[in-house]
């Protein structure tokens, strides 16, 4: 299992500054949100094309408000950048993003995904596409300077993981706890890449971790940082099915070797890659990030 970790990009400047020290560190990859700031896929490209020797993913950026051929020509262009280093996570987001804040429709969800990768996959790896279905209807070519970039999907419901091991390369989950990858997400997205004749599907962990003395502290600190993702539906399903309250219960906190134990661990839930979003106070998060490194060799 593959270490990363989740980078600040409250500016270009920092992200950079947080790339270069992950490289050094010798975390395998990096992996940058992409909310109410900063574009997640120029950012990576930007900060890729200036450190070396790191893998750098998008977790992720939403599909619905980007036609699939821009986000084809976006994710071609960071891959470029960064030299074949370049990993495109992309998600649905919620209906309240989608609908109440930016006015778009939400609906059927699964479908626009379906339809989403039936276009954005060809154009990535085939260089064209010709394609007509409810939602979109795409006949187009892209010019590519190199190979396609992994693409994974935010899916974590049964019809969303059969699509994403059908047609993508693989899931990047949040917020979902190590039973429910173990028994539900790898299960099920394996099954349907091996239907589909796909390679064995990535299977990317984003889990909050602390290294600290104060457990109780951590998980209060938790529960008010993550709040809302536990009122968001697809991540409440998540931590219904873990027997999870809220994101508190699914945080990793505790000693040194508490929390390199919990981290290693996940390996066992058939996770590839483990993305660890690091918080807590200045001396928690260094004594966190130092755990981490460790678990890298």
């Amino acid at each position: 299992m593959r270490i990363g970790v989740g980078v600040d990009t409250s500016s270009i400047a920092s992200t950079i500054e947080g790339v270069r020290r992950a490289a050094d560190a010798g975390f395998a990859s990096v992996w940058f949100s992409n909310i109410f700031g900063l574009d997640a896929i120029g950012t990576a490209a930007v900060a890729g094309s200036q450190v070396p020797g790191i893998t750098l993913g998008t977790a992720v950026v939403p599909t619905f408000p980007r036609h699939p051929f821009s986000m084809a020509q976006q994710a071609a262009t960071a891959a470029d950048a960064t030299g074949g280093r370049f990993i495109l996570g992309i998600g649905l987001s919620h209906q309240v993003v989608i609908e109440s804040m930016l006015g778009l429709s939400f609906d059927k969800p699964a479908r626009h995904m379906e339809e989403y990768l039936s276009v954005l996959m060809p154009l990535l790896r085939d260089g064209k596409v010709d394609f007509k279905g409810e939602v979109y209807a795409v006949r187009a070519t892209l010019e590519r300077p190199g190979g396609a970039p992994p693409v994974l999907v935010a899916a974590l419901g049964p019809r969303m993981l059969r699509i994403t091991g059908e047609l993508a390369d693989g899931t990047i989950t949040w917020m979902t706890g190590e039973k429910t990858l173990a028994d539900h997400v790898t299960p099920k997205i394996t099954a349907a890449a091996e239907a589909a004749g796909r390679p064995a599907p990535h299977v990317v962990a984003g889990v909050p971790v602390c290294v600290t003395h104060d457990v109780a502290a951590a998980r209060e600190q938790a529960a008010k940082t993550f709040a809302v993702y536990g009122q968001l539906p697809s991540y409440r399903a998540m931590l219904d099915r873990e027997g999870a309250d809220g994101p508190a219960d699914l945080a990793i906190a505790g000693d040194e070797d508490a929390v390199a134990s919990a981290v290693r661990s996940y390996a066992d839930a058939g996770v590839t890659d483990f993305n660890a979003v690091i918080f807590g106070d200045g001396e928690a998060r260094q004594r966190t990030y130092k755990v981490l490194a460790g678990l890298t060799g």
